[in-house]
């Protein structure tokens, strides 16, 4: 008998929790520095110490799932995000960086059960199910910007905070509703986000993959410039809260839409070849971002979305391949060890580069960056045999 897809939308929804949670501060932090007087610098800290707690918290909530049951270690990790998200409007605006730290906690066991639960719960219909799920939490990283812009706009900067707080609510109200987790088992936490240092560290003695997951740290680093920085290049040019999420808004939709059409040309295409031209796409996008203003700025950043998304998509299907020819069982969990990496590291240089000089060239350093990655992955592939698309 096949399992209800109602538990998907409600994991669904856990999962849209923390891409609500992490975006809506993000998009806004040119705001906040505005207001707290902090630098570029301070701003790539507050982006990247949510992921930073992420990668020191999965462990422990893995230990506690194995323990006492993924659905008990879910719903902690939600009051853990809610009691965060709390504390922000009683305490010193520049305790943000505790705030931001807490709710990565939190966060941590959402991504990582809520994804494990709807693995352990479907197993004739799975596909279906990791489709509504994606669906509903990729819908935070749309609405998040326009909401939180226009929060900002009619209250302030602590009001996205009772907006996350009570997302959390919601969620784990719902979370309440699912059933017990029959299996507590630490494999289930083989989502794309866990973090092994041993099994991250020993993929560097592979040559093949290594040029693949340079590819996928730079592709975060876009990630980063363009839900992170993206804000600030916009507010320096005077638009307001709301304009501002409305535009990262457009640029998210493009990297959501473009994955599965890009999935599709690689299937029928070369996904080297696709891959490429997604990454090429994202260095000339990057770089002429602070360079254009208007309708020419609304076009290069969905142009920068189709570019990331299309290499997110490719650069996990060339991983797989590579990880089936070389027998590397854990090698799409290193891959998801390698984005969560550069998610973290990435707004740190960017925001490093800018602050010391300036925000069109910590753009442009990072489009260079990105470049210079898919050369590498050029000359690797020639010294390599031909990977078949077969």
């Amino acid at each position: 008998m096949k399992t209800s897809l109602k538990w998907a939308f409600v994991l669904g929804f856990v999962g849209f929790i923390t891409s609500f949670g992490a975006h809506i501060v993000a998009v806004n932090l040119p705001f906040y520095a505005e207001k707290v007087g902090i630098g570029l610098t301070m701003i790539g800290v507050l982006i990247a110490v949510y992921d930073f707690a992420e990668i020191l918290a999965k462990p422990v909530f893995g230990g506690l799932a194995d323990k006492k049951g993924m659905k008990k270690a879910m719903l902690a990790g939600i009051i853990l995000f809610i009691l965060a998200s709390l504390m922000y409007p009683f305490v010193s605006p520049k305790l943000l960086i505790v705030v931001r730290f807490l709710q990565g906690l939190g966060a941590a066991a959402l991504s990582a059960v809520s994804l494990a639960m709807v693995g352990t719960l479907y197993k004739e219909n799975k596909g279906k199910a990791f489709g509504i799920y994606n669906a509903i939490k990729g819908a935070g990283y749309v609405v998040s910007p326009v909401i939180g812009g226009a929060i900002v706009m009619k209250t302030n900067f602590s009001g996205i905070f009772y907006a996350t707080a009570g997302i959390g609510i919601i969620g784990f109200l719902l979370a309440l509703t699912l059933p017990k987790d029959k299996q507590k088992s630490a494999e289930a936490f083989d989502d794309d986000d866990d973090f092994s240092i041993k099994s991250l560290f020993s993929v560097f003695k592979n040559k093949t993959l290594m040029p693949w997951f340079l590819i996928i740290v730079i592709n975060m680093f876009f990630v980063g410039i363009l839900f992170g920085f993206l804000p600030v290049r916009i507010h320096d040019l005077g638009y307001d809260a709301f304009h501002t999420g409305l535009l990262v808004s457009v640029t998210t939709i493009s990297y959501l839409l473009i994955q599965p059409v890009a999935g599709r040309l690689a299937d029928k295409f070369n996904p080297i070849i696709t891959l490429r031209i997604g990454m090429l796409l994202s260095c000339l996008t990057t770089a002429a971002i602070p360079f254009v203003i208007g309708v020419p700025l609304i076009i290069v950043c969905i142009l920068a979305g189709i570019g990331i998304g299309t290499v997110w998509t490719n650069s996990d299907a060339l991983v797989s391949k590579l990880s089936a020819e070389n027998a590397m069982g854990a090698t799409m969990g290193v891959a998801g060890s390698f984005k969560e990496l550069g998610d973290m590291i990435g707004p740190l240089l960017m925001g490093a580069i800018s602050q010391a000089l300036g925000l069109k060239w910590g753009f442009v350093i990072c489009a260079v960056l990105g470049f210079f990655a898919l050369l590498i992955t050029m000359i690797a592939a020639k010294k390599k045999s031909t990977i078949s698309t077969e």
